[in-house]
């Protein structure tokens, strides 16, 4: 099989995943098709489509919360496979933050953050204190660190979510419709931390139908249709004209 090979960056960045002819089945729908592509440190990526594209499937594929039938996933120079090694390694180098929140409900905001770094960094109930104590100040959050899940908005749990995935130190972020279960007027709370983060040079993979945030901070928007990359290009050009019906069918229903 030949391998992807990544395109010349001037600034000499090598991409921190790679995927390379990736396929998907779910029983007899062929959910990814033959997907390659490269994705750089410091890179803000976002993946749009309709439902059932695919791009929530292969999402998840980077952190291996689906398994992929066919091609290769690169993260870090350490290839997602059935290698548990390999797959605890990539998990603790990938934060992921979901639709739903998935906070613990029975522990504090503060016991949420430290759970994973105290089990997983090896870190000191102190050290992640004062590492998710930090995050919950950058994320707005500090007064809120000993309440509990159901004390807070669906924002807060969101913005807490994040502080969460933060405070593994991860390399990467991937970003599941994030905002999507969030009433109107608290989506704006959460992308503006993403914001921040894309920001602070995270490399970030979003996927979302907010498209405000895809024109103001991606370097990157990928379009999936069938199981497929159908476009991508920076959001400049992807938001112009790109020449393509389906695209411009599929952000004139969405309003964008």
């Amino acid at each position: 099989m030949t391998t992807l090979q990544p395109p010349v960056r001037a600034d000499g960045k090598l991409p921190l995943i790679t995927a390379d002819k990736v396929n998907k089945h779910f029983g007899q729908f062929h959910v990814i098709r033959d997907v390659s592509s490269h994705f750089y440190q410091g890179e803000v990526t976002v993946i749009i489509g309709a439902s059932g594209s695919g791009k929530s499937t292969f999402l998840r594929m980077l952190n291996r919360l689906e398994t992929h039938d066919s091609g290769t996933i690169v993260i870090d120079g350490i290839e997602l496979n059935h290698n548990l090694k390999n797959i605890d390694a990539v998990r603790r180098e990938v934060g992921m933050v979901f639709q739903s929140f998935n906070l613990f409900p029975h522990l504090t905001v503060l016991d949420n953050i430290t759970l994973a770094p105290r089990r997983l960094r090896n870190m000191t109930r102190a050290q992640a204190n004062v590492v998710a104590m930090d995050l919950l100040g950058k994320v707005g959050l500090a007064e809120h660190a000993h309440k509990y899940p159901h004390q807070m908005s669906g924002g807060q749990q969101q913005r807490v979510a994040i502080a969460r995935s933060l405070a593994m130190q991860p390399k990467v972020m991937l970003f599941d419709e994030p905002t999507s279960a969030l009433d109107p007027e608290m989506i704006k709370e959460v992308l503006d931390v993403m914001k921040d983060l894309a920001r602070s040079g995270m490399t970030m993979i979003v996927v979302t139908h907010e498209m405000g945030f895809a024109r103001e901070v991606a370097d990157r928007v990928i379009f999936f249709e069938k199981g497929q990359i159908l476009h991508e290009a920076p959001p400049e050009e992807f938001f112009g004209e790109c020449g393509n019906e389906r695209i411009s069918a599929f952000l004139g229903k969405i309003g964008n």
